[in-house]
């Protein structure tokens, strides 16, 4: 669900989190408008990519420079350090290798911004002990119709992050309604039905 700018309530978040000026690139950047938050408001130097020819027109026609590319298979185009912020907003639940994304993302940026659906959230796991598996404002689609090929909770998700040698910056655990809570904050793995990491790249030649 986005808001009246067109920003869902992570990408609000995750619009404060980039530095004023930074080069950004926003893989999986949809209809663009996140970006062009960060170059009206943040002053920033931004490139979208997308694989989804209709997003990427619409992200066009704000002005957002845009590229169609493969996140699997073609971010190796990418020069190394060559953006400041990678973000990967909703998006790694979606791709089929996201250990390559993410050790590409680390390639190009020094920071980076992942935000992911939390399949642990406590909805879920009722949703599942009814039979049935999860749909939620984090997780909207029917397991026949999602393009989602990934599921993670929190506790997974930054395990990973430390085999994969990430370290986690900071952590903002968002409710079921998407925004920041006491309850999402203390105990993440149960009540945050999504996070934002901030990451910081160890990556070396």
């Amino acid at each position: 669900m986005s808001d009246v700018n067109g920003l869902r309530p992570d990408q609000e978040i995750i619009s404060t989190l980039v530095p004023t000026g930074s080069r950004v690139l926003d893989l999986g950047c949809g209809d663009g408008v996140l970006l062009r938050r960060l170059m009206d408001e943040r002053f920033c130097l931004g490139t979208g990519v997308d694989s989804d020819t209709s997003e990427l027109l619409r992200a066009a026609a704000l002005g957002v420079p845009v590229l169609e590319m493969d996140l699997d298979a073609d971010l190796g185009e990418f020069h190394d350090d060559s953006y400041d912020v990678v973000v990967l907003s909703r998006t790694l639940q979606a791709v089929p290798r996201p250990g390559r994304v993410l050790a590409e993302m680390a390639r190009i940026g020094k920071l980076l911004i992942v935000s992911m659906p939390n399949f642990g959230y406590w909805r879920n796991r009722l949703r599942l002990l009814s039979g049935h598996m999860p749909v939620s404002k984090d997780l909207p689609f029917e397991w026949h119709d999602t393009p989602n090929v990934r599921y993670s909770t929190v506790q997974d998700l930054e395990s990973w992050f430390a085999e994969v040698g990430v370290d986690v910056l900071r952590r903002i655990s968002l409710g079921g309604r998407g925004r920041p809570g006491t309850a999402a904050t203390l105990a993440p793995n149960l009540m945050a039905g999504s996070t934002i990491h901030v990451l910081g790249s160890n990556w070396t030649e």
